[in-house]
């Protein structure tokens, strides 16, 4: 007998169908071809369509993709590369993980990423690249971003491992910057348990990224299904994607309009309720912009308020959880930068203030009352 879950709402529930299952079931029947069968590069095909960009490559997770391509441009000891600290951790580590030094840039409140402001004072002669993150499945600022980055010969690359499907005026998120990266882990919009990917319109980047995630191999057809002898021109890593997680890349991405529309739906009838509340702000986005909803987070008018909201819904059996507390404000990079500490003030107010509740394609209806109910609750209204 499976376990009760302690939550009567948990944050995020995937969606899956049939499909799925089909997928899988066919891979695993066939008796062969779980590592770099077809369904790779079916992945990688139908993915740069979606987005509009020349060339994907796949990979085991978000984090990976950062990392890799980080190391396809070359950036590394001594040089330095501008992120957000409000995001997740990976963002920033990805920079430390080539040797290179993670400068934080403060972020702005319309979308809650990078400031194009704040960029431009952190820029030295030592900056080889800036990375903005979309946060929750809004777009950043990107094409501000990319004004900077091309003024000052800067890479451009855009952390949209939230975003999948998001846009500005009808143009996709991730065909803006040098590369983007995705990743497909369990609370993502497309997800495949774990997984990420590259989008890139310079073939160079591509062809590096293809060798870094494997062993620095060149295949002359798939590697298991040859007799000849593979050449290995650079170091690499073993971060391919399996054909499993790949054809649930194909499945979801196959019914991803559509969950994203659930999405969107679900939070607007959230929004509807919540935005009577003074002290809770609810999502917005600027004109042009798709929101698709990663995440759904509000806003409160003080960290107190924040918090004890937060219990409250823990007591209703409502998971809730803080995206992001900041990054230079952690362990590590305190220690890191203990000598010259950041003031990062919208960062930190923000960060005092969010909380994501939870939001997923197929939430019922009760789900979505008794969340906006407990919360009309706290606030006695």
């Amino acid at each position: 007998m499976a376990e009760e879950s302690p939550w009567k709402i948990p944050l995020y529930k995937i969606y899956t169908d049939d499909e799925d299952l089909n997928l899988i079931t066919k891979i695993v029947k066939r008796g062969t071809n779980w590592a770099i069968g077809p369904e790779i590069e079916e992945l990688e095909r139908k993915i740069s369509e979606y987005v509009g960009c020349e060339y994907c490559i796949t990979l085991n997770s978000g984090t990976s993709a950062l990392h890799a391509t980080l190391i396809a441009y070359g950036i590394g000891k001594g040089d330095e590369v501008i992120v957000p600290s409000f995001s997740f951790i990976a963002t920033a580590n990805a920079v430390g993980l080539v040797n290179a030094t993670p400068i934080f840039a403060d972020i702005e409140e319309d979308t809650y990423g990078l400031d194009p402001k704040s960029i431009s004072s952190r820029i030295t002669q030592d900056t080889k690249a800036i990375i903005p993150m979309d946060y929750g499945g809004l777009p950043c600022k990107i094409s501000d971003i990319k004004q900077v980055s091309d003024s000052c010969n800067l890479v451009l690359i855009e952390d949209s491992a939230e975003a999948l499907g998001s846009s500005i005026n009808g143009k996709k998120v991730g065909s803006t910057a040098d590369s983007s990266i995705f990743s497909f882990c369990g609370n993502k919009v497309l997800t495949t348990g774990e997984g990420g990917a590259v989008v890139t319109n310079d073939k160079k980047i591509f062809e590096k990224i293809k060798l870094i995630r494997s062993h620095g191999r060149v295949d002359v057809g798939a590697y298991f299904d040859n007799t000849k002898e593979s050449q290995y021109v650079s170091l690499g890593y073993n971060w391919r994607m399996s054909s499993i997680t790949a054809s649930l890349g194909i499945s979801q991405l196959s019914k991803l309009d559509k969950i994203i529309s659930k999405r969107q739906e679900n939070a607007k009838y959230l929004s509807d309720r919540l935005s009577k509340i003074s002290q809770v702000r609810t999502p917005t986005m600027p004109p042009g912009y798709n929101h698709i909803f990663q995440m759904y987070t509000i806003q409160l008018d003080s960290k107190k308020t924040r918090d004890d909201l937060k219990n409250h819904l823990e007591k209703k059996r409502i998971f809730s959880k803080v995206y992001f507390n900041p990054i230079h404000l952690t362990t590590y990079y305190k220690q890191l930068n203990q000598n010259k500490p950041y003031s990062l003030p919208v960062t930190e107010k923000i960060s005092d203030q969010v909380l994501t509740l939870p939001l997923y394609p197929n939430m019922t209806h009760e789900e979505k009352t008794y969340l906006v109910d407990s919360i009309h609750e706290f606030f006695n209204c």
